[in-house]
């Protein structure tokens, strides 16, 4: 790789739109340098699905470039629900990849990635539907770690984490409806943070009801927090709207979050197992924590222990599924047929077809009275949960496979090891994995701080108070 693509491969989104803004580079050439680098290091990665790089080309050099906070910032989307109009998009389904599908408009988030100033020159690959959380869709073949490429990045979004942690660009766009940004950041060693539900828009097409939030995956806190100064906000009809924070989240980086109340949950709420290197992770923060003058101690909210968790977070998630069957069917034109979709997701589909309209009210009942129950013990006096991100360090690439005589099982292995970050989308809390430790094996472990809805602002003081005091640094390679 030439000097720039060197010299800018680890500066994080804000040293990059740094040098834009002082002159130093152009943005022409800060695209340049991270074209150069995912030419160079995608082959053993596959993080990439569509690239437009003539096009972004253009975009850097085009006197219309919107002067944002990240003005000739190179940026990827990811390849699901995320449209950009006139650009292609596949939600990671090989029906829609050899349709060739192109969208006619930008999603409410996408308009203000391109007002902040990033030039997309992409998308991240991510699994069909993003129904597991890990990146080996049919269509476009598994992602790999750039710690270790015999593992996952994670998923869905971990397209988007190989891109960032193996230096391709500062930041990128991920979303997360079951732990979709905090699964991959934890397998890759970045920051990812789930906002608040209804913190940020899904509009237009998207309920802001659902599980899923948008934000990105980054090296550093202050490039999470001004990312999200710049795309908060409710969008045109939005019904759920997080309460406004007291201060810029940009401002929060620098503001002491004064002694918190902290509980620690380091063991399954549910009795299965959790691998020592993340019980140790959580139990290391929790050290950490207490050094910096918190006060900590073992509890978490009881309800997490409800052994009917799951079952309600799965109807949900069929229903999406179904949801995204009748998408697909509109994107493409005609009815989808199982032949179109990949097993799993066309049986979650068929599943949802089943319930009734009663089954799912009951749900969404149940839904609400653990969101309830939950967010009473931050009423009772805590401040933030710590807990592992995951249950187990990145599986290898095809532990998720499609199995024909037992659909479910990239599910049921996904349960065995995403135990902890499902229910903050049920509550719609935001929740952030920072990069806090290595296991034994050399793979990155994610540790996951929660805060009660609607604190956004106390998790990036949290995490910024962490980061100048044990900073990660660390890259992959």
């Amino acid at each position: 790789m030439g000097d720039l693509a060197n010299q800018t491969r680890w500066m994080d989104a804000t040293a990059q739109a740094e040098l834009v803004a002082s002159g130093d580079v152009t943005a022409v050439e800060l695209v340049d340098a991270a074209i150069e680098r995912m030419d160079s290091l995608d082959g053993d990665l596959n993080a990439l699905t569509y690239t437009w790089f003539d096009t972004a080309r253009e975009i850097a050099a085009s006197p219309d470039l919107p002067s944002g906070p990240f003005q000739g910032v190179p940026f990827l989307l990811k390849d699901l629900h995320s449209h950009m109009a006139g650009m292609p998009m596949s939600n990671g389904s090989a029906a829609l990849k050899e349709a060739n599908y192109h969208s006619t408009i930008d999603t409410t988030i996408v308009s203000r990635f391109k007002a902040a100033g990033f030039v997309i020159c992409g998308r991240t690959n991510s699994p069909e539907m993003g129904t597991v959380p890990v990146t080996e869709p049919v269509a476009w073949g598994p992602t790999r770690n750039p710690w270790n490429t015999d593992h996952t990045p994670g998923g869905s979004s971990g397209g988007a984490a190989a891109a960032v942690a193996s230096g391709m660009v500062p930041m990128a766009h991920a979303s997360d409806g079951g732990g979709s940004i905090r699964i991959p950041a934890a397998c890759s060693g970045l920051v990812g943070l789930k906002t608040s539900q209804g913190r940020i828009s899904t509009g237009p097409h998207r309920a802001e009801t659902g599980l899923g939030v948008d934000l990105a995956v980054s090296h550093s806190v202050r490039d999470t927090a001004r990312l999200l100064d710049a795309v908060a906000g409710p969008g045109i009809g939005d019904s759920v709207i997080a309460p406004s924070p007291t201060m810029t989240y940009t401002e929060a980086l620098t503001r002491d979050p004064g002694s918190l109340r902290v509980g620690i949950l380091a063991h399954h709420p549910r009795g299965g197992t959790i691998g020592d290197d993340c019980v140790e992770a959580a139990e290391s923060a929790g050290r950490m924590l207490e050094s910096l003058g918190h006060s900590v101690e073992y509890a978490f909210p009881q309800i997490l222990t409800d052994p009917n968790t799951v079952s309600r977070f799965m109807a949900l998630w069929a229903v999406g599924a179904a949801m995204n069957v009748k998408s697909f069917s509109e994107m493409l034109g005609r009815d989808i047929t199982s032949s179109d979709i990949e097993l799993m997701n066309w049986v979650q589909a068929e599943f949802a077809q089943n319930m009734s309209g009663v089954d799912y009210a009951l749900a969404l009942a149940g839904v609400a009275t653990y969101r309830r129950e939950c967010l009473q013990w931050w009423a009772d006096g805590f401040d933030i949960l710590v807990t592992p991100t995951l249950g187990e360090t990145p599986p290898k690439i095809g532990e998720h496979d499609n199995n024909p005589d037992r659909p479910m099982d990239p599910m049921r292995r996904a349960a065995e090891w995403i135990p902890f970050t499902p229910p903050f989308n049920t509550t719609g809390q935001p929740a952030i994995s920072l990069p806090l430790h290595t296991a034994a094996n050399g793979l990155p472990v994610g540790v996951q701080f929660v805060a009660d809805y609607g604190r956004d602002d106390l998790l990036i003081s949290l995490a910024a108070q962490l980061e100048q005091a044990f900073p990660w640094g660390h890259i992959a390679g």
